[in-house]
């Protein structure tokens, strides 16, 4: 397949463009394009067909559904069958923006995109280049991360490329990311609701709207026989790159010391170390290739910057990545999720 590629500017968006990408999905093509989140891979949502290539293109497991994206608060009515008063008082605060909500879905959308369950998270991103896609195309999105399944979900445009070039029919490129990780995805089927994913939306953010909205503890933790995620995508390999992750927590003194010497270790045997640091603690290590996530007191860069750094360790082909472990608070929630996931819960505490 020949995959055409355009890069969008958001202060001047070509409508010739955006009319050319709203007729690929609604004729069921496939197109990369960005949110704020990360760059997602859209679909017509209501074309069963369309969205098994969703699933082909990245290799993804048929069981795990697919978020579908809109404009407009009015196209919620097709799609789902009711709106509690909670999710209406959740999208008055956070859409459009980096949240999803589970539904209990219409029989409009198929089987296909919410991977046979009854409900369906729908989102509304805040990306200009996203909502006029949608406006174009007249239908709902049906997106994951524009990636090969499993690995570090993409925040620009060229990891698209890298990853689906020559497996769909379009990549469009805007701005980075400015989450760089994926949308906060709250279960309103249940009451009181429950966060399935941490993202940007934070559960200090939620709770500010209802108090008893909570997190699912499995999210956190490896996965046992009688503590299992609640979201069926969260039991697959996620956001890692191909050498393995190893994170070090505890006191950063003791994991800087503890990285280090782990390192030493990993040089005698004559491996490459990449390390992920931050600004405060990047000149503090030895013989490997460190590069900071940002700053510890601004965890929206770490958060922003954590799948390009891990992209940039499988660039310089290391055998082994080490990370400092960052405060489960806030932002810091959905940052340990995905990093526990991307080393497999490979943890060693200090």
């Amino acid at each position: 397949m020949n995959t055409k590629i355009d890069i969008l500017d958001t202060k001047n968006l070509d409508k010739d463009v955006i009319f050319t990408i709203g007729n690929i999905i609604r004729d069921g093509g496939l197109v990369a394009f960005p949110t704020e989140t990360v760059y997602g891979l859209g679909a017509n949502a209501l074309d069963s067909e369309a969205v098994k290539k969703i699933f082909v293109a990245k290799g993804r497991p048929q069981d795990n559904p697919l978020i579908v994206h809109i404009a407009e608060f009015n196209e919620l009515d097709r799609l789902v069958q009711n709106v509690p008063d909670i999710a209406k008082k959740l999208m008055k605060c956070f859409w459009p923006g980096p949240m999803t909500l589970i539904l209990e879905k219409k029989p409009i959308i198929p089987d296909t995109t919410s991977a046979g369950l009854k409900s369906i998270g729908i989102r509304m991103p805040s990306d200009i280049i996203a909502r006029e896609i949608i406006k174009s195309s007249g239908v709902p999105i049906a997106a994951p991360s524009a990636n090969i399944s499993g690995k570090p979900s993409p925040t620009d445009m060229e990891r698209c490329v890298e990853d689906l070039n020559g497996k769909i029919d379009y990549i469009i490129g805007g701005e980075t990311s400015k989450v760089g990780l994926e949308s906060t995805i709250i279960d309103c089927t249940v009451n009181p609701p429950c966060v399935l994913r941490p993202g940007g939306i934070t559960l200090e953010m939620l709770k500010k709207v209802d108090e008893k909205i909570y997190i699912d503890k499995a999210i956190m933790e490896k996965p046992k026989e009688n503590l299992k995620p609640k979201a069926p995508g969260m039991k697959y390999r996620h956001y890692a790159p191909k050498a393995p992750v190893k994170i070090v927590k505890g006191e950063l003194k003791k994991t800087i010391a503890k990285i280090n010497e782990i390192v030493q270790n990993y040089i005698g045997q004559g491996k490459k170390v990449g390390i992920m640091a931050t600004d405060e603690t990047k000149d503090l290590y030895n013989d490997a290739l460190v590069i900071s996530l940002g700053s510890r007191k601004d965890l929206n860069s770490i958060g922003k910057n954590l799948f390009e750094t891990l992209r940039c360790f499988d660039d310089k082909e290391v055998d082994i990545i080490l990370s400092e472990a960052f405060d489960e608070i806030g932002f810091g929630v959905a940052i340990m999720n995905r990093l526990n996931k991307s080393a497999g819960f490979n943890i060693i505490d200090v």
